[in-house]
């Protein structure tokens, strides 16, 4: 990976080596057996006996010796979200023999025709990376796009939108990257940074009064969450000393009263339950500061990009190597 696509990765708070660990385990599908550590190409460099080991289509039909450039274009309208990753997918499989040029930002709005990066090097292995590359930019794109939906439905009314846990295994930091990247706000990462106090929780420990206690006594220093179904609950949780109350599957009218109750404590509220863009906003309206939308991580249909291909010509002891177009 490239010290610019490291750091993007860095600033956009995400750990590089957990990107190349995703990037690893996702080659792996498509080249079972195949290795890559990031600084030389291992695409042609496999055994080509070895079923699996390569990209049977591309080794068959493009010249080891070709090169071109390509470039990633929106399909459709939406908000872009995982270029550095995409880019770090090229680089983890071709090395130094890939340029990848960034022509848009994440969280940039896009729309049919528009190029976000551009890639040059050996066209087998552009091909190779390509749908890797592709499905993980399409689904956090998609992501991007449904965040800033609902970020764009309740604009105004003073509360934002928050994703949940309800995240892919092994994709968690890159999906709540794509809400921050719509406009959206992030929950807890894991289990260990908030403790949110659940029905069962409540079932489990007595009462939520006796939840809370039994967690502020475990965990003094941590915030916590409380799930509340009622009013009634609400009122309760506000008096034990809860710093943010999630209001779940409450209608309009408890959600006022509520925010009558917490409001005047300093409590914070969150709307979760039944939600959709078309009640977004009477919902936000009622006062909340946040609206959980689980759909954001586990419904949200990808971006359609694509890789459009340009082939060069094959290299030789003229070619200079690979060129990067500018933005």
């Amino acid at each position: 990976m490239s010290p610019a696509t490291r750091s993007a990765l860095a600033a956009a708070g995400l750990d590089p080596e957990g990107v190349v660990a995703v990037i690893g385990r996702a080659v792996a599908e498509d080249l079972p057996g195949s290795e890559s550590d990031g600084q030389s190409s291992r695409i042609g460099a496999v055994d080509a006996s070895r079923i699996g080991a390569v990209d049977a289509t591309s080794e068959a039909t493009v010249d080891a010796a070709l090169v071109g450039h390509g470039a990633l274009v929106s399909r459709a309208a939406g908000t872009v979200a995982g270029l550095p990753v995409a880019a770090a997918v090229f680089e983890s499989l071709l090395g130094r023999s890939v340029t990848v040029t960034l022509t848009a930002h994440d969280g940039d709005a896009v729309s049919p025709g528009t190029t976000v990066a551009r890639v040059n090097g050996p066209v087998r292995g552009l091909l190779t990376a390509e749908r890797t590359a592709l499905n993980l930019l399409c689904h956090l794109s998609g992501i991007a796009t449904l965040t800033r939906a609902w970020v764009d439905a309740i604009a105004g009314t003073g509360a934002a939108i928050r994703d949940t846990r309800k995240t892919l295994p092994g994709l968690r930091a890159l999906e709540k990257y794509a809400v921050r990247c719509g406009g959206g706000r992030n929950h807890r990462m894991s289990l260990t940074d908030a403790a949110l106090i659940k029905d069962n929780h409540v079932v489990a420990a007595g009462g939520v009064a006796a939840a809370f206690v039994a967690v502020r006594a475990r965990f003094p220093g941590l915030p916590v969450e409380v799930e509340c179904d009622t009013v009634d609950q609400v009122a309760e949780a506000v008096a034990a000393g809860a710093d943010l109350i999630l209001c779940d599957n409450m209608t309009s009218a408890d959600l006022r009263a509520s925010v009558a109750i917490a409001r005047p404590a300093g409590v914070r509220l969150e709307a979760s339950g039944g939600l959709t863009l078309r009640v977004a906003p009477d919902v936000a309206a009622t006062g909340v500061d946040y609206l959980a939308v689980g759909a954001l991580t586990h419904s949200a249909p990808a971006l359609d990009l694509g890789l459009d291909l340009d082939p060069g010509r094959p290299s030789g002891p003229d070619w200079a190597g690979p060129t990067v177009e500018e933005s």
